[in-house]
């Protein structure tokens, strides 16, 4: 059983698919748990869920995209819990769907602003504060397949997903010398309610769609993510930083 114990965690995106699993594992793991999102309603369900689990959680509303927000978000954490020692800057929203010579420009910007600028105003506060606290924290930037091979019809959401993985190395090679690990995980294809919207936009089959995407011919679970992030928060990864990890089911192998 990996422990978070006496540790304090900040997840973005934690109303729902991977972040919402993410903080309930945490939880159980016996993190003090900020479930970050914009989705007030959703987000305390999850807090409430910790909670009734035996864990510690508060709920606070972030716009990723708004520096002042994020600011917000780390300082309200350090007043509930003291400190920070974990995130995992999970925020994101759904892909774009046309080539870039047809794609659309404001919707372009506004997912650069979430998924993109987002996990980078997200480093900025949270090494501010775990620099200020002296925490040998973990920080998990959730990137994906997109960040490592290219998707048809999506040029910004491959565009954000490989800048995630850039400021994760860099920021590794910067404060991991201070004892503050970053990281990332690149999921494939999980099944998670924007993976389910996405597919029934685009019109694609589930099934079918599935065994394109993965050696072992089916979508992720939403926890097997969070397995990912819960062993790079804990300390089982100490020697691991500036690193992606794959949870793909060997997609980017094909």
């Amino acid at each position: 059983m990996i422990s978070l114990e006496n540790k304090s965690a900040i997840i973005t995106g934690a109303a729902m698919g991977m972040g919402k699993a993410t903080a309930l594992k945490f939880g159980k793991a016996g993190a003090k748990v900020v479930v970050a999102d914009m989705n007030e309603e959703e987000g305390n369900k999850v807090v409430e869920e910790i909670k009734s689990d035996g864990g510690e959680a508060i709920f606070v509303k972030v716009d990723v995209s708004n520096e002042e927000s994020v600011k917000q978000m780390v300082q309200k954490t350090v007043e509930a819990f003291g400190k920070l020692d974990v995130a995992v800057n999970n925020a994101a929203i759904t892909p774009d769907d046309k080539p870039i010579a047809d794609m659309d420009f404001d919707y372009y910007e506004k997912l650069m602003s979430v998924d993109l600028n987002g996990v980078a105003l997200c480093l900025k506060y949270e090494l501010k504060q775990m620099e200020e606290d002296g925490t040998q924290g973990s920080i998990i930037n959730t990137s994906s397949v997109s960040g490592i091979r290219p998707q048809p019809t999506n040029p910004a959401y491959v565009a954000a997903k490989h800048g995630v993985i850039g400021l994760t190395k860099q920021a590794a090679m910067d404060y991991s010398p201070k004892g503050i690990r970053i990281n990332s995980v690149a999921p494939g294809a999980i099944d998670t309610p924007m993976l389910r919207g996405a597919l029934d936009q685009f019109g694609f089959d589930p099934d079918e769609y599935a065994k394109q995407l993965s050696m072992l011919g089916r979508f992720a679970q939403a926890d097997e993510v969070a397995e990912a992030n819960l062993w790079l928060a804990s300390d089982l990864s100490s020697y691991v930083t500036g690193t992606v990890l794959n949870v793909d089911g060997g997609y980017t192998s094909m």
